[in-house]
């Protein structure tokens, strides 16, 4: 019976010290798959910044030879009236959200009105 208890002893020492090897070595690997995640996270967001950034320099080069000169505030108000039509706000919907003229709305978007039936238009000229 003793021997039977010092046995039964011994063999859960036995499992409980493969049993944190194991973990060990599981923990290990999680680690360096972690490790491996971060890393080309880290290479598709220094990827998007670049692409950002010449997209910045290419829109900085347009505006100094098309001549525009606008102001931080007046860029923002750009991006917003173009980003409310964009999801499909009306024209009168936006000068009212911004407290401004609907004319001046539509100044404004002039060169980012859609044009329908242009192709039917096309194909009608001939």
């Amino acid at each position: 019976m003793e021997w039977t208890l010092f046995g039964l002893f011994l063999l859960s020492a036995l499992l409980l010290v493969f049993s944190i090897v194991k973990t060990y070595r599981d923990s290990k690997l999680e680690k360096k798959q972690i490790d491996l995640v971060h890393v080309s996270m880290m290479k598709e967001i220094n990827s998007i910044q670049d692409s950002i950034r010449d997209i910045e320099l290419d829109i900085e080069v347009v505006t100094k030879e098309a001549g525009i000169q606008l102001s931080a505030d007046e860029k923002l108000f750009m991006r917003e009236v173009i980003d409310l039509y964009r999801r499909n706000y009306s024209i009168e919907s936006i000068a009212e959200m911004k407290e401004v003229p609907v004319t001046e709305i539509e100044q404004l978007l002039t060169p980012y009105l859609k044009i329908k039936d242009e192709g039917g238009q096309v194909a009608n000229a001939n």
